[in-house]
């Protein structure tokens, strides 16, 4: 059995976490009750492994996989890492577009799918280079497969990115870029480990459930899987389960924080929270509420776990948009125009470098050459770094409005409004402009009654008079990416952002 730190592959997690804790309960499923021990993730993963090589996959091959937060997703990557073969997760909200794109791109030979999405890929298949849709219940064999010998460098995932701009593109992942993940969050804090009760909301085609499994196999922890996530039970399913640590991302702690207190707000086992983008003046808030610290995290599905706020640093960094220090696998810098450092204190293009990252974006030189220039991921996020090296979140680059020669920070502006409790959801964005270069302006997900005039009013007596969007458009819903933030590529397909908005400067509706 080899030491946690030279377990270098998915494969070899499961080995010693089936050596160490066999019987130990490995999974929860919450809406069926289902429950794993390590053994039971080992033999069962093992018997997919075998039903899948029958039908031919082999080393390198992917697979895409269109399933909902059940067993078999889990089952089939770790039964996919056993044959050296790639999975592909399809997004379970995308349709006949944006599905197709991923199979096509991935080249994808065969596909695994819930009953309510076969259908849907046997429609796209034709144009792709998948072979054969598959449920998980043609995958039956009589013995489990052993695993293929694979290495650490080996791709285990393509990964699409949420497509924020653009196409998603595929990440490339290697089992290192899980391993590097899972361990650093065993070995160092939140230093998981046997008596940890994990859980997790996020639907498994995105990254977070994934490392969620990576991380329960690496230090032996039992892992609970919800559905989806619920605003009005979560916090009643982390009593229920005795969980003691999650990770959440995006809206979830605004929505968590808009639910009604309950008297049992505090009873609970959490030890630790950790989140990113936590809304840093809701930070204290979120810590008084429950009663359990919140630690800031950033990482990306290029680079896994890169910089997080440690034990120590926690007192000082609630509600001031720190969002750690870099990992003991990452090296972190930032950088100007011209991909040099910075001296501390300055704001620039946070870089990011260190093992376990992805290999690149499938069959995008170009864009992987322009990621990776001069040997450092670019993340296009600006940051700031503190003469104690600890990093400062400021907003995405193409989130920054330009008006009048002034900066606003996208980011900050959202934040001002979520402050309004009418507010429910806020994405702003660069609107051009003949006279001032670009204006601001602002979508809004009510949770409430609220004008556009007095959410304006609301704005200036909280931010600068340049900073307060002039146009204003209400909706019911928003686009969102898997990781729970504002898809707001598709807000700027519109032709005329203008159009049907309210304008602060004409007090009229356009």
């Amino acid at each position: 059995m080899k030491p946690l730190q030279q377990a270098d592959t998915l494969v070899a997690l499961l080995d010693r976490a089936t050596q160490l804790w066999p019987q130990r309960t490995s999974w929860v499923f919450d809406a069926t009750g289902e429950r794993f021990t390590f053994a039971d993730v080992d033999e069962r993963s093992g018997r997919f492994a075998a039903a899948l090589h029958e039908l031919g996959v082999r080393p390198g091959d992917r697979v895409a996989v269109m399933l909902r937060n059940q067993p078999e997703f889990p089952l089939l990557w770790l039964a996919l890492a056993k044959l050296g073969a790639v999975l592909v997760p399809v997004n379970t909200n995308y349709r006949e577009f944006d599905g197709a794109h991923v199979l096509r791109h991935s080249g994808a030979r065969f596909a695994v799918a819930a009953e309510e999405f076969v259908a849907l890929l046997e429609k796209i298949a034709p144009d792709t280079a998948v072979e054969r849709v598959l449920t998980p219940a043609d995958l039956r064999a009589a013995e489990p497969r052993p695993a293929t010998d694979v290495v650490a460098e080996q791709p285990v995932n393509i990964q699409y990115t949420s497509g924020t701009t653009g196409a998603p593109k595929g990440c490339v992942l290697p089992h290192r870029y899980w391993t590097t993940l899972a361990i650093s969050l065993t070995t160092d804090f939140p230093s998981v480990g046997e008596e940890d009760v994990l859980l997790t909301a996020q639907p498994f085609h995105y990254i977070d459930p994934q490392w969620n499994v990576a991380l329960g196999l690496a230090g032996g922890a039992t892992l609970v899987v919800l559905d989806r996530f619920h605003p009005s039970t979560f916090w009643a399913k982390v009593r229920e389960h005795g969980v003691t640590w999650f990770y959440c991302v995006g809206l979830m702690p605004t929505l968590l924080l808009r639910q009604p207190p309950h008297e049992d707000d505090r009873n609970h086992r959490v030890r630790a929270i950790c989140a990113s983008a936590i809304p840093r003046e809701l930070h204290a808030e979120l810590e008084q509420r429950w009663g359990a610290p919140w630690y800031e995290a950033f990482g990306m599905t290029e680079t896994g776990g890169d910089i997080r706020v440690p034990e120590a640093d926690h007192d000082v960094a609630v509600g001031t948009g720190c969002i750690g220090r870099p990992s003991r696998d990452r090296e972190v810098m930032i950088a100007d125009e011209h991909g040099k450092p910075l001296p501390r204190g300055k704001i620039g293009e946070l870089l990011i470098r260190g093992i376990g990252l992805m290999h690149g974006y499938h069959d995008d030189p170009e864009a992987t050459e322009r990621a990776f220039a001069g040997g450092w991921f670019h993340t296009g996020d600006l940051a700031s770094m503190d003469a104690e090296g600890r990093v400062f979140f400021v907003g995405r680059t193409k989130d920054m409005i330009r008006r009048s020669g002034e900066n606003v920070s996208a980011d900050e502006v959202e934040r001002a409004l979520l402050l309004h409790p009418a507010v429910r959801l806020a994405a702003v964005l660069a609107v051009p402009d003949e006279l001032r270069g670009e204006e601001v302006k602002a979508y809004i997900v009510r949770d409430g009654e609220v004008t556009p005039k007095e959410l304006a009013e609301f704005c200036a007596e909280k931010l600068a008079y340049f900073k307060v969007p002039r146009f204003w458009t209400f909706a019911d819903e928003l686009p969102l990416t898997p990781s729970e933030r504002v898809a707001k590529g598709e807000l700027r397909k519109v032709a005329d952002l203008r159009a049907g908005a309210w304008d602060r400067t004409t007090g009229a509706w356009l």
